[in-house]
């Protein structure tokens, strides 16, 4: 069976694939999304759409950008490096560096090839991992003139998200550091995935777990939103380098441009945009939306506050 994108596209939206690089020269498999009757001879406001962590185009973005492109917006998704169709080798490596950059060469890409791209009016949008790559990305690119993110995850505060020991901490390093010389050898690091090679039919064959990941595999782990370029995990090495960087540490910088954070009230992620919320400067929002969990805000049109997010990037993108 054949897995695409798991949304249907609107009839009133076309959709282009696209292919540029990033600074590194790594090249990166996008989509950009816009309004069939949109004037190509007018400039328009540009949003670029991170999937979550570990996720590609095909999922959550492209639910995104078929909404918000029917609102006027040209918009672009992208897979990751290592990731999807984008270039990089090895694969399903985690860079906070480079998932940083892949932001800002999409801002290179819409600012300087997509003629009917307003370069002035570029915002961003985060699902899930993304939202913190996209705020450390706003902090030193201020030609991302707004920032939004739901369901928020800084995959860089693993300290904050495991709260462990000095003690901890240093069996993680030591475990890590075994690790790399298992992958010298070996010759390739190794990637240990989340998600099976083919979906459970559905949530009630998946496997007993803890309930987060039980969160995680009723989107991921069936036809909801499984796709085979998005396995779950990276390479077990990549942890090193989130330990070492904190990607938040200047959010207070993206100010006077505006954030704006979105949450579930349920989410098990909500403590992440509180906290980013509490760290950055005004003018900020936090807008929790009624009856939703961490994924809901992945796909599910009714619970995304499409309207929300329509009417911030129209009024910061003037």
């Amino acid at each position: 069976m054949s897995y695409g994108y798991i949304a249907k596209l609107d009839p009133s939206v076309t959709r282009e694939h696209v292919r540029y690089s990033n600074r590194y020269g790594i090249a990166i498999a996008a989509d950009i999304y816009h309004a069939k009757d949109l004037d190509t001879a007018q400039k328009y406001p540009a949003l670029i759409v991170g999937a979550p962590y570990g996720g590609v185009k095909e999922q959550g973005p492209c639910v995104y950008a078929n909404e918000l492109a029917q609102r006027g917006f040209v918009v672009l998704t992208f897979d990751q490096v290592f990731m999807g169709e984008s270039g990089g080798e090895p694969r399903n490596v985690s860079s906070p560096e480079l998932f940083v950059e892949s932001f800002n060469a999409a801002v290179d890409y819409l600012g300087v090839k997509v003629p009917y791209v307003d370069r002035n009016k570029i915002g961003a949008i985060g699902i899930c991992g993304s939202g913190g790559f996209a705020l450390s990305a706003a902090q030193c690119d201020t030609r991302i003139k707004a920032v939004a993110t739901t369901s928020l995850y800084n995959i860089t505060d693993i300290r904050g998200m495991m709260n462990p020991t000095k003690e901890q901490l240093d069996q993680m390093k030591d475990a890590l550091g075994e690790q790399r010389w298992k992958d010298f050898e070996a010759g390739q690091p190794e990637y240990i995935p989340s998600f099976p090679e083919t979906p459970y039919p559905d949530v009630d064959a998946l496997p007993k777990t803890d309930a987060i990941t039980n969160e995680w595999n009723r989107f991921y782990a069936v036809p909801r939103g499984f796709h085979p370029n998005a396995r779950g995990n990276f390479t077990t090495t990549s942890q090193m380098a989130m330990m070492n960087w904190f990607a938040l540490d200047y959010v207070k910088e993206i100010s006077p441009r505006p954030i704006l954070l979105v949450a579930g009230d349920r989410a098990h992620s909500r403590s992440f945009s509180e906290k980013v919320y509490e760290m950055a400067a005004e003018p900020k929002e936090l807008y929790i939306v009624p009856d939703a969990e961490h994924i809901d805000l992945y796909d599910q049109t009714d619970k995304i506050p499409f309207d929300k997010l329509e009417d911030f990037f129209k009024k910061a993108l003037v």
